[in-house]
């Protein structure tokens, strides 16, 4: 079960190789001794059952590769600790995600159609506002001048941050990034490794197969003895 999980894991990453933002995950796993499974009537050969069990999923949270997109209100950051604020239905929400657009409010917006928060709110352009331009530190400027500047935060422990689909985020203390470093015209792909996620799922997939192989061949011995001694009885 799970070697299972595992696939399904790999399989995820693999599916999402594409998606901008998305942060690769990785299931540990952890040895779990049961504390009455055990024969108390041999001496010297009694031993602990072990078990395996699926600790936790871990996010890996180096940057992806910056690609050039050419829409203005595409951004990426120059480091790998900086987030996005995002208005999500649910609260506010971080992600490294910055394939934006504007929809027909106005409104900047993610990929799932989530306001992109500015210092002030979320950010909103009008029919007038034309040749976009965002700073390095998240300035947006247009013909009108400058309309907003864009949240950035960042976190004491990215390792406590909840994943919420496939590339937003959750945390409960995000810190202000008062200059951040941001490139507009790009965006931060996937940082899912192909050939190392193929190489995962092939092993995951010996390793699945030699120990349904082990399953099958106690099972067989097991019947062969209780057909065995159930002739030697009769």
């Amino acid at each position: 079960m799970v070697l299972r999980r595992k696939m399904d894991v790999i399989a995820n990453n693999l599916a999402n190789i594409n998606t901008a933002g998305y942060k690769s995950d990785n299931l540990l796993f952890e040895e779990y001794i049961m504390p009455t499974a055990r024969m108390n009537d041999f001496r010297s050969s009694d031993k602990k059952i072990s078990y395996v069990i699926d600790n936790r999923i871990t996010h890996q949270f180096a940057p992806g590769t910056i690609r050039e997109t050419g829409n203005p209100v595409n951004m990426a950051f120059n480091d790998d600790s900086s987030w996005f604020a995002i208005q999500a239905p649910d609260g506010e929400r971080y992600t490294r995600n910055g394939e934006f657009d504007i929809n027909s409010q106005g409104e900047l917006v993610t990929t799932e159609g989530y306001a992109v928060l500015g210092q002030d709110g979320p950010i909103v352009f009008t029919t007038e506002d034309s040749n976009i331009d965002i700073a390095r530190d998240g300035t947006i400027s247009t013909e009108r001048g400058e309309i907003g500047r864009v949240r950035v935060v960042t976190f004491a422990n990215q390792d406590a941050m909840v994943k919420e689909g496939f590339s937003l985020f959750k945390h409960a203390n995000p810190q202000v990034v008062e200059v951040p470093n941001i490139l507009s015209g790009r965006v931060e792909s996937s940082n899912v490794k192909g050939v190392k996620e193929i190489s995962r799922m092939i092993a995951v997939t010996r390793a699945y197969t030699s120990l349904a192989n082990s399953q099958k061949s106690i099972q067989d011995l097991r019947e062969n003895a209780i057909d065995k001694l159930g002739r030697l009885s009769a």
